[in-house]
């Protein structure tokens, strides 16, 4: 299986001017998940896709291919994620050059630890399903099993889940995850006629070696650098 990494990184981000390359501990922050993508031998390619020069630049410094440079119509606040995968694979096409699938990588998760991600690969190449995300695992206390939903008409409480009666034991609890962000991948075939991420078939990866950091706010930045300076 033939596989494109691929990581978004526009110019224009608004919370944290400039995200994709402030420097973080000495390092621009797309820098981080450029490296994770190159320590890991089932990704065929890697591709930064971006609509600025001055990311562009570092980024094919780190390491990272930059065959082109994004459509600025597909750099906007409001341009959907997808559409950017599939601006890459159409590219690649043309190219007489096809992938199996892609690996969506955001330039957001800096310290995503390179066994993480090889696991995920493996664990997607030989499996069946259409694609794979990243979790971790929720809390029990907010466990879905655990939740309660208000009936409109009476006003009474009753178990989201549908349950009868709720799970009194913490142990009995089933296993329930959230997507953090930090690993997608799709089969091409997925991602060109469904224009999504996802398919009928998801499979998961907990990202057990990894902290749960994804930059999206200064108080995030905050955490980052607070993180970079006592592990890194």
């Amino acid at each position: 299986m033939r596989i494109l990494a691929l990581i978004p990184a526009r110019g224009g981000s608004k919370g944290i001017p400039r995200k994709n390359i402030k420097s973080l501990h000495g390092k621009a922050l797309i820098s981080y998940s450029i490296a994770t993508a190159l320590a890991c031998p089932l990704i065929d390619h890697l591709v930064v896709s971006t609509e600025d020069e001055e990311i562009a630049k570092i980024s094919k410094a780190a390491g990272a291919d930059i065959p082109f440079l994004r459509p600025a119509a597909l750099a906007t606040d409001q341009s959907p994620s997808i559409d950017t995968v599939i601006h890459a694979l159409d590219f690649f096409e043309k190219q007489g050059n096809s992938f199996d699938a892609v690996c969506l990588l955001q330039a957001t998760v800096p310290f995503r630890n390179p066994i993480d991600l090889q696991n995920a690969l493996e664990k997607f190449v030989k499996s069946k399903a259409d694609s794979l995300i990243s979790v971790r695992e929720v809390p029990h206390v907010y466990n879905p099993h655990w939740v309660y939903e208000e009936e409109a008409e009476t006003g009474f409480l009753k178990m989201a889940m549908g349950d009868p009666s709720i799970i009194t034991r913490r142990q009995d609890l089933p296993k329930a995850y959230h997507r953090d962000g930090s690993v997608y991948i799709s089969r091409k075939e997925t991602v060109l006629q469904n224009k999504s991420l996802y398919g009928e078939k998801i499979i998961h990866h907990e990202m057990i070696h990894s902290p749960n950091i994804n930059i999206d706010t200064p108080a995030d930045w905050e955490a980052a650098v607070a993180y970079a300076e006592t592990a890194l």
